[in-house]
């Protein structure tokens, strides 16, 4: 074994052997340059490198992976994402100072030389071989800069890093060839251009426009002499030389940049001298990167945008294709979130919820006719933090959402009427309604009946709903026996394929189950889900799916495909109408109340699941839809009785209480300024029974609370004994 000098250095043997390997690749460039058709010197070595004629000809430069906008529907910015924090600028956007302070210190005879600089081979040669060590580099520009690209090429892949920055004669090589290749195809001044584009200048900054804003805050093309020198010293050893962490060493190699700058003339001496003289002035910004730098709540909605693009083969056929068109970033992504709606969301979740709370509450609209998304927020903000989350209540689990969604309790009960209507019973049909009964056998799309063998009951809320009631009663007070009649008599098949039509499905993905419990929602659903499909109501029965992208631009302003809206019929306008005349009397005169809008035509429905678990109100005017839900977070339910919420103190949550008032208050603003269209109604007659008992009541009576449930939310719950079969209180 060669023995070691005395101070730990190389042994004459070491140094020689260090010699001749970088002579060998000397060798080795002079001769693929000068007689390609011979060979390589000293490439024969089996598994060592490939021969020089070998190597393809074709360097493939990736494009460079950039931030990109999320942008809301007038253009204002959303979010910046990224996976490299880059902007691309022109070399004429960047400081001349910074131009030569990067060629001073990495390769001072860019201009003088081609793809490689053979003096300088050989001269580092010959030093790092006197000083036993590496001492000087030989890698000009241009080699650096492909070195770059195979890291690009790479991305985050681990592996592929190494092998890109391998310290090996064969991929130096390589590199060397695609350099020639480079130098004839580019030229100087692009290859500059690229180089500055592409390299890591340390804190997450790609590119010396994002370094000269991470650091500096201020663009490339602005920064002055020292500070252009401080960005070109830290290219050798980002963490060495970072100012933010060691400012000393950092100075230090700033200066050691001005002086070589001074030596090659690319500045006067007594200009290099007052810059160094100069203390290190940093303004540095935070990277912004990610939904978490959301503004105005949009932290979910913006994730929802990347789970769309992620998942829509409109951006790519597999998966893989889509992450590389979103990790290469670049684009401009407009979407359809309102600034004004979104505004007016999180006012109204601030106003009514407390993040802090033991429950909290997500918030969804969209705009009938068009699917657009125009808002979303909820109470636990999106991050990491105590009652902070990256859940979005407001979607489906395969879209980032809760893993069972919430049940909707009686917000499903439109849905049964609708598909009933559609069956031809009538909007003044009559049911006893008792106040308790079992559940039916009822019929299901296989054709088997569903048998109640257990024995299940399903009760009203209120022991005072004791029918006969006719549909637009049974729906201003939720009745639930009602609504298990009324399945009982069309099947639940009619039921499921309207849900199915209105793109109602379980959060977790599942089939809604064939249970008549269905209809009093005990299947999990998403907000997002019940605003579109109560859209479909406003939308006079036209289904369109939930859209977020407007258009998506990229880097070179090319404007690529994005999904749109597809709509489809889901029921009649009539049907669709008679629902609206049904649901404009919950917030008339039923349980929801207080969520009624005073200036305009709206309608709505309100919902309670057992034990109060959840609690929702979802509505709609002719031109927007929103649904609100209030309940737990987390896998623990809370049952809300006794409960303050929003610094508020509530003895029991009702769908008409709670949810009620912050849908209110976010559709106000919403639709604040907007058009007030009318709904297209139709004339239910009143059932002869009632017409018969309107003498022997005072005004109004037939739809005045029970005293025993505060707030007049009248029949807002799916309480049952047993659950016909469904599965009950999920939570996330």
């Amino acid at each position: 074994m060669p023995k070691k000098r005395s101070g730990g250095g190389l042994t004459g043997i070491q140094q020689a052997a260090k010699f001749i390997g970088v002579a060998a690749l000397s060798g080795v460039v002079l001769a693929g340059i000068a007689l390609p058709a011979a060979g390589a010197l000293g490439l024969a070595a089996k598994g060592t490198v490939e021969g020089f004629d070998e190597i393809p000809a074709n360097l493939k430069t990736p494009p460079l992976s950039q931030r990109t906008t999320i942008l809301d529907a007038q253009g204002g910015p959303i979010a910046t994402v990224y996976s490299r924090d880059r902007t691309v600028v022109d070399l004429k956007d960047i400081s001349p100072y910074m131009q030569k302070a990067i060629i001073a210190i990495e390769d001072a005879r860019f201009y003088e030389h081609g793809a490689i600089d053979l003096k300088g081979v050989l001269r580092a040669a010959n030093r790092n071989a006197q000083s036993g060590g590496v001492s000087e580099g030989a890698s000009t520009l241009t080699q650096q800069y492909v070195k770059n690209v195979f890291v690009e090429e790479a991305g985050d892949d681990r592996t592929k890093v190494a092998q890109a920055t391998q310290q090996t004669l064969g991929r130096k090589v390589r590199e060397l060839k695609y350099a020639i290749q480079v130098e004839e195809e580019l030229g100087k001044n692009k290859i500059l251009e690229n180089y500055l584009n592409i390299t890591f200048f340390g804190q997450q900054a790609y590119g010396v426009e994002s370094a000269s804003k991470r650091y500096f805050s201020k663009s490339a093309k602005d920064l002055k002499l020292e500070e252009a020198a401080l960005l070109a010293g830290i290219v050798q050893s980002p963490s060495r030389y970072d100012p933010v962490n060691d400012s000393e060493e950092a100075t230090k190699r700033r200066n050691t940049v001005l002086q070589r700058m001074a030596d090659v003339h690319a500045v006067p001496q007594a200009e290099a001298d007052r810059a160094k003289a100069t203390p290190i002035e940093l303004n540095v910004s935070r990277p912004k990167n990610g939904c978490i730098t959301a503004v105005s709540g949009a932290g979910f909605f913006c994730d929802y945008v990347r789970e769309v693009f992620l998942s829509d083969p409109v951006f790519g056929k597999t998966k893989e294709e889509r992450l590389k068109v979103w990790n290469k970033g670049g684009l401009k992504i407009r979407t359809t979130l309102d600034p004004k709606a979104q505004e007016s969301v999180q006012a109204s979740i601030r106003n009514h919820v407390y993040q802090s709370d033991k429950v909290a509450t997500a918030v969804t609209l969209v705009e009938p006719g068009s699917g657009k998304v125009l808002g979303m927020g909820q109470s636990r903000p999106y991050g990491f933090g105590n009652n902070e989350t990256t859940i979005n209540f407001s979607a489906d689990k395969e879209m980032g959402g809760s893993t069972y969604g919430f049940p909707t309790g009686s917000t499903f009960k439109p849905f049964v009427a609708a598909a009933a209507i559609e069956q031809g019973i009538p909007a003044t049909k009559i049911y006893s309604s008792p106040f308790e009964m079992d559940y039916p056998t009822v019929q299901t799309c296989s054709g088997r009946p569903w048998v109640n063998v257990n024995g299940e009951r399903v009760p009203n809320e209120s022991e005072s709903e004791v029918g006969p009631y006719p549909l637009q009663e049974a729906m201003a007070l939720s009745v639930n026996t009602y609504f298990i009649q009324m399945i009982e008599d069309i099947g639940i098949c009619p039921v499921t394929r309207m849900a199915d039509k209105l793109g109602v499905v379980t959060a977790d993905g599942q089939k809604l189950k064939e249970v008549p419990a269905i209809s009093l929602g005990t299947e999990g659903m998403s907000p997002l889900t019940m605003a579109n499909a109560y859209a479909t109501f406003a939308n006079r029965g036209t289904y369109c799916t939930p859209v977020f992208i407007e258009s998506v631009t990229t880097a070179q302003g090319k404007s690529l495909p994005v999904p749109k809206s597809s709509c489809s019929r889901a029921m009649s306008e009539r049907t669709a109408d008679t629902i609206n005349t049904l649901l404009m009397g919950v917030v008339d005169s039923g349980t929801g109340r207080e969520a009624g809008l005073t200036s305009r035509d709206n309608a709505g429905k309100t919902g309670t699941t057992d034990s109060r678990h959840n609690a929702w109100f979802v509505g709609y005017t002719p031109n927007l839809s929103g649904a609100v839900w209030v309940g737990a977070a987390g896998a623990e339910q809370v049952s809300m009785e006794n409960i303050t919420i929003g610094g508020v103190y509530h003895p029991k949550v009702y769908g008409g209480q709670v949810p009620g008032p912050i849908w209110k208050d976010a559709m106000s603003g919403a639709l604040d300024g907007e058009p007030a269209p009318d709904f297209n109604t139709v004339h239910i007659p009143k059932p002869e029974k009632e017409k018969k008992d309107e003498g022997d009541r005072d005004e109004g009576d037939d739809n005045k609370p029970s005293d025993s449930r505060p707030g007049g939310d009248d029949g807002d719950s799916d309480r049952g004994r047993g659950n016909g079969g469904g599965r009950g209180g999920n939570g996330p």
